[in-house]
């Protein structure tokens, strides 16, 4: 195995994790800027560390991503495959970043390593993809949709009595709490995706065997890497998220982030499912915006957040097909 085309292939690993910090960092803290209960630059930092914290707390979404998803493949070829499912889902990230589109890198990830497998004519354990990511894909968003609304009535309720001046004001502290729950949240399932990838890379370079436990520099460098995308923000789809869908207050901002880090933890503790965060705290925002109204959601925007979340995977999953067809005619010997 060429110990270069390994560097290569985890230095690929780490660019889409700093591109999945910058790219979903607007799923933790979007609600949060909105309501100004933090400032910025504040709520980027506090994400960076939390989502730090985040990516020590388990390892069951990496051990799905590593050894549930495609088979690992051996030698160049393998490894050519992963690189290529990597290229995939980064230009994706771009992509819908430059237009402030909140996909999800999880499932351009996905969407990426079965693309590139099939193009590559390796085993997709089709089983683990339907149960882990599709099934997800679409419970997920509904959970985050009606707990969203669910928890937003029972707020309403519990605080019905209640000045709305005090409320708001409570609620921006409490927002503090929920915005760093959703960071944690994150940072458990967004970097232990890369760790499983960077995982994968080791089994097929020969520097571990499949089913060991994943080395701690990984954590670190994935954690790392993800923390600092994190910081550097993500102001488009921050905008989409904290505004275009519907205008928060600090109440409707902490019953989002508590509904959509309440159904990360599930996922990752008790279903090692990874989820897309990006997914659950949009459907969350608007399940607590149609408590006010059906009509205060701008559902065209959210049909555009929609359709993107059906394109992701095709989409980077035929751009890694693509990039391997073409790595393998370059490369190939």
């Amino acid at each position: 195995m060429d110990t270069f085309a390994l560097v290569v292939t985890i230095g690929v690993a780490l660019v889409f994790t700093y591109t999945n910090g910058f790219h979903d960092s607007a799923n933790a803290i979007a609600t949060s800027v909105s309501t100004r209960a933090l400032t910025p630059r504040v709520a980027l930092a506090m994400a960076a560390v939390m989502n730090l914290a985040g990516a020590f707390l388990g390892s069951g979404v990496a051990k799905t991503v590593s050894e549930g998803l495609i088979a690992a493949p051996t030698g160049d070829h393998g490894m050519l495959i992963l690189f290529a499912a990597l290229a995939g889902a980064v230009i994706w990230n771009l992509t819908t970043w430059y237009f402030g589109l909140p996909s999800s890198s999880s499932h351009a990830l996905f969407g990426g390593l079965v693309g590139a497998a099939l193009a590559g004519s390796s085993t997709v354990h089709w089983d683990g993809v339907l149960e882990k990511v599709v099934v997800p894909m679409f419970v997920s968003p509904a959970i985050g949709l009606v707990g969203g609304y669910g928890v937003m009535v029972a707020l309403l309720w519990a605080f019905r009595n209640v000045s709305p001046h005090r409320t708001r004001r409570g609620f921006r502290m409490a927002q503090t709490v929920s915005a760093a729950g959703m960071a944690l949240g994150h940072g458990l399932q967004d970097a232990q995706k890369t760790m499983g990838v960077v995982a994968m890379a080791l089994v097929i370079g020969g520097y571990r065997d499949e089913g060991d436990a994943i080395p701690v520099w990984v954590k670190v460098v994935c954690a790392g890497m993800l923390s600092l995308g994190t910081y550097a923000g993500g102001w488009r789809i921050m905008r989409t998220l904290g505004r275009r869908i519907i205008q928060l207050d600090p109440p409707q901002g902490f019953a989002a982030e508590t509904t959509a880090s309440s159904v990360m933890y599930t996922a990752s503790f008790m279903f090692h499912a990874p989820i897309s965060t990006t997914h659950v705290i949009t459907s969350a925002i608007m399940g607590v915006g149609a408590t006010k109204r059906m009509r205060a959601v701008r559902w065209g925007v959210a049909r555009d957040i929609v359709l993107g979340w059906f394109v992701t995977m095709p989409a980077a999953g035929g751009v890694a097909a693509l990039g391997y067809w073409l790595g393998h005619l370059v490369f190939a010997r």
